[in-house]
């Protein structure tokens, strides 16, 4: 059985972080919220989220910057929820790392239908791809953006992520360079020849990184195989 998706409400008014997260818990998510925003993205991070719904408007450091904060060390879904709701405002929102931007006053149903939108998108489940794998003791967490070995993890770029999807798609099988160029294609990444390789070596560093620096074997003229 699939788990809950778990959704952490980052809201300084306490008012609407009652509602969703009520409403939130009622349509069957996990649901966290805080209620200091001191170290915000520090807090974001320690929760684990699937995705955060995250205020523009915070006391403090600005939910832009605690998405950027949070930019520098994981690919968690962000959905911006704001009372600021220009084109321009909504344009600033992606350009610093955000994956969707919902405008006050919202629709309880369209933000529950971003929401799923989203988590589709990150987490795999629209065609049935699992948000978890694991092979070779190797765990791929979609969700999470992350490559894990034991206690031992590394965060990845979305880029990294997809490379990396695709192999565990074809465990034990080579998959051409073209095949993977293709499947990053498919799924609204567009990098040439040379730009994979280099995906490839920081794949391969962050995997040395968590103790599995063989996990990614090159069959020479062919391509790539886990």
């Amino acid at each position: 059985m699939d788990r809950k998706a778990k959704i952490l409400i980052i809201e300084d008014d306490q008012e609407i972080r009652r509602e969703l997260n009520t409403y939130l818990s009622r349509e069957g998510y996990e649901t966290a919220a805080l209620e200091s925003f001191a170290d915000t993205a520090a807090q974001a991070l320690k929760a684990e989220p699937d995705l955060i719904l995250l205020d523009v408007n915070l006391p403090g450091a600005s939910g832009l910057r605690v998405c950027e904060e949070i930019r520098k060390v994981s690919q968690v879904p962000v959905i911006f929820v704001t009372g600021n709701n220009t084109s321009m405002d909504e344009l600033n929102c992606i350009l610093r790392g955000g994956d969707d931007y919902v405008a006050k006053p919202y629709q309880l149903p369209v933000l529950l239908a971003r929401i799923g939108a989203v988590l589709r998108r990150t987490m795999g489940r629209k065609d049935g791809t699992e948000a978890r794998l694991e092979y070779k003791g190797v765990v791929l967490d979609a969700a999470a953006a992350q490559i894990s070995r034991g206690d031992a993890k590394c965060a990845l770029t979305k880029n990294e992520l997809k490379i990396l999807y695709c192999l565990y798609e074809h465990q034990g099988e080579i998959v051409s360079r073209e095949d993977i160029l293709d499947y990053l294609w498919d799924h609204e990444v567009f990098i040439d020849d040379n730009t994979l390789s280099v995906h490839v070596t920081r794949i391969r560093n962050k995997l040395k990184e968590i103790g599995a620096p063989d996990f990614i074997k090159t069959r020479r003229g062919l391509g790539y195989c886990i």
